[in-house]
């Protein structure tokens, strides 16, 4: 039998090998145990849906903030009405997954330029504001 081109084919095979990478469970601060739908791999946690990822964070006293959620290595603020990829990265971040970090939002310079000119403007405002109060 002839092997397949994607058996031959050295970065699938290590996809499947970095898929295939088994994820070490978080158990519960108040009860020990582990939430049926953490994912055992990590092919398992690209599969996560977002009503998982919501009852994840809720078990993990996550989703709703309690004297618990700080307890957590790794916690996370929830947000139910969030994207799916979001929540995925979340939950991604809570479990100390590498990669998972929020994106960093890169301004232009045309969004500096204008917010140096809203700033500008404000203390100018400010600056008139306090020049007409001077005698309070």
């Amino acid at each position: 039998m002839e092997a397949t081109s994607s058996s031959r084919n050295p970065k699938f095979q290590n996809k499947i090998l970095q898929m295939a990478l088994r994820l070490s469970p978080l158990v519960s601060i108040t009860t020990g145990d582990v939430h049926p739908a953490f994912p055992s791999t990590l092919l398992n946690f690209w599969l996560l849906t977002g009503e998982q990822c919501d009852e994840i964070a809720h078990f993990y006293h996550q989703r709703t903030p309690s004297i618990y959620t700080g307890h957590y290595p790794c916690p996370i603020e929830w947000r139910t009405d969030a994207s799916l990829d979001e929540k995925r990265r979340r939950i991604g971040r809570f479990m100390g997954l590498r990669g998972c970090e929020s994106p960093v939002r890169v301004q232009s310079e045309v969004e500096i330029m204008r917010e140096a000119r809203e700033a500008r403007t404000r203390a100018e405002e400010q600056e008139i504001f306090r020049q007409k109060m001077r005698w309070y």
